[in-house]
């Protein structure tokens, strides 16, 4: 449903940086009235002063604080009208090698990656359910498909959300709510800057956010991303266990 406007609404989270900073821009570019969410409002408030006049709206949040989320999306709502569609970005990622194994380097990321997206989720598809319509997108990973070293932690949430999505696909189909899940390789964007190690098929943030659209629109279940490095890694998640920890092992001493 459009706003006052007439433009459709979106709310993205992750919005301050990345894939998200650069999805919020290009549906602001083409009439979507964009509802930006990030921790720092001053990355917000920059991204709108790129954007199109009243194309971008700031609701600063964090993710991992299930009652603010609550807040925000009423906000959003009673300011700019019904959602149509939300993005559930927002994310983060830290090694957590076996030699140094922390368990708050877990809590970290279950909360930021698993939790932040479920804390949207959970209000958004009562409303979504409601309504009979609106369409949600989750962004998750490819390395949610195996599990890889050093990314246990952030795998294990990943793999966490495409389960959920699967899941969540079929009991929302009589309702005409929309669930898709993003799961991108490796992009070029401040958090993989952070990377000490050589990404595989790296792409720009543009052609990640070509790829979102287009996925969207074309009502896929699951958008992946590269191409060569998405083959890969479905590869990967069919093989036989010995096989595939001969391939891991080599990542760990190669």
């Amino acid at each position: 449903m459009p706003d006052s406007s007439g433009r459709k609404v979106v709310w993205i989270t992750g919005a301050g940086k990345g894939i998200g900073r650069a999805l919020a821009k290009r549906l602001a570019s083409e009439g979507w009235s964009v509802a930006a969410s990030a921790r720092t409002e001053a990355d917000l408030l920059s991204l709108q002063g790129e954007c199109v006049e009243g194309g971008v709206h700031v609701f600063p949040l964090d993710v991992t604080d299930a009652e603010q989320n609550q807040k925000t999306i009423s906000q959003i709502e009673s300011q700019m009208g019904p959602l149509d569609l939300v993005v559930l970005n927002a994310g983060t990622h830290k090694a957590n090698p076996a030699e140094t194994f922390s368990v708050e380097a877990f809590r970290v990321l279950v909360e930021s990656n698993l939790m932040g997206p479920v804390n949207g989720l959970a209000p958004i598809m009562a409303r979504f359910i409601d309504r009979k319509s609106g369409h949600i997108a989750v962004v998750g990973s490819l390395a949610g498909y195996r599990g890889l070293p050093t990314a246990s932690a952030y795998g294990a949430t990943k793999a966490g959300l495409i389960n959920m999505c699967e899941a969540l696909k079929v009991e929302l189909e009589p309702h005409n709510v929309r669930i898709t899940l993003v799961n991108p390789g490796f992009v070029k964007t401040p958090l993989t800057d952070q990377n000490p190690f050589p990404m595989p098929f790296l792409i720009s943030v543009d052609e990640a956010v070509e790829q979102i659209i287009r996925g969207l629109n074309m009502d896929r279940f699951e958008i992946t991303f590269p191409k060569r490095f998405s083959f890969i890694m479905k590869l990967l998640r069919v093989l036989p266990d010995p096989l595939f920890f001969a391939l891991s092992r080599r990542i760990v001493t190669p």
